[in-house]
């Protein structure tokens, strides 16, 4: 598979899905809709409801969760703070070096209760679980890199020391195919691979780790039933993870649910096999091993310059240049960044 022809339409080759996604045409109609229903007046929140729902179902699909256990909030940082904030007193979390800070400094925010955070090489997350540790938290692709974590092993030392594991998916959801109740908790960004404006976040919460949450951001959209709880005095909430909602973010959702439409019609295992291909052929061209990642980085003076001279957006994290493919590129984009750098 090359590319979905007419869905997209870029000025430049888009090799930067890992800092933010190009909408395909239903997702960019569908919000141009409804910012002209906000503008003239005649936009429907019952209808931008609707679709924030088929989001859920859509973006529980994508990530193997049943929709009933998706939480829809805001960002990776404010859901996992929902989760750190419930953590007991005096938790043990454990985190790789390196990763994300949106899975990592919420935790560190829970200090004054004395939770401590230990950081400790990827390949050795598994190793470090113990019988002291609470949780364990880490990205399956790390955002820097595009690494694989060796996420069975880290599961299953999690579970035989009893501990929680929540997962920052954010750059593995819409590519990877995953099974999100594998963990307590998955949760990702859908500005990336879901290709929906920035705002939108979504988590996978087991019933199991729901019983120990405490609802912090709870409003009427966490409600039973939300169009009667607007001035209820009695909190009544839902008995699903929509529970742990945010006060919805419409326009991001009703792009979401168009945008994941389209990751559907295509099969999460051939988006795999189409961005892991053009990523293993780009580092092929400059003589690297298979990464069998979507997001790879190269570490050549000027590199991030170099393509950008040349038309091609990449970014830098971590003193890299990191590239990543998705379904809007092809082998022609990858071959022409390799040429670039091998000039």
């Amino acid at each position: 598979m090359d590319t979905i022809p007419d869905l997209w339409n870029t000025d430049t080759v888009w090799l930067n899905t890992a800092q933010y996604g190009i909408p395909p045409a239903p997702a960019h109609q569908a919000l141009t809709r409804a910012l002209d229903g906000w503008r003239t007046a005649t936009g429907d929140p019952a209808a931008w409801g609707r679709e924030l729902e088929q989001a859920r179902t859509n973006l529980a699909a994508l990530v193997g969760a049943p929709a009933e256990d998706l939480t829809l909030g805001t960002s990776t940082a404010q859901i996992a703070g929902t989760i750190a904030a419930s953590l007991p007193d005096g938790a043990r979390v454990l985190v790789p070096q390196g990763d994300f800070a949106s899975i990592v400094f919420p935790w560190h925010a829970q200090a004054d209760r004395g939770l401590t955070v230990r950081a400790v090489p990827l390949d050795e997350l598994a190793q470090a679980v113990d019988e002291h540790t609470h949780l364990v938290a880490f990205s399956p692709v790390q955002s820097a890199t595009g690494r694989l974590a060796p996420t069975e092993d880290i599961v299953a030392a999690a579970r035989a020391h009893g501990a929680l594991v929540v997962a920052d998916a954010t750059q593995a959801a819409g590519w990877m195919p995953l099974r999100a109740t594998d963990f307590d908790a998955l949760i990702a960004s859908a500005y990336k691979w879901f290709m929906a404006p920035r705002g939108l976040a979504l988590a996978y919460l087991a019933p199991s780790l729901r019983e120990r949450l405490r609802p912090n951001n709870a409003g009427p959209s966490a409600a039973r039933q939300a169009a009667a709880a607007m001035y209820a005095t009695d909190m009544d909430l839902a008995p699903t993870a929509r529970a742990f909602d945010t006060s919805p973010n419409w326009f991001a959702a009703l792009a979401a649910a168009a945008s994941t439409r389209v990751l559907l019609q295509v099969g999460l295992e051939r988006v795999h096999e189409h961005n892991t291909t053009l990523t293993d052929h780009f580092r092929a061209a400059l003589g690297q091993e298979p990464a069998h990642s979507a997001i790879t980085s190269l570490d050549q003076d000027d590199a991030t310059e170099r393509l950008a001279r040349a038309g091609i957006i990449t970014t830098q994290r971590g003193g890299r240049t990191r590239l990543s493919f998705h379904l809007y590129n092809t082998l022609d984009d990858a071959e022409r960044a390799a040429k670039v750098l091998l000039r």
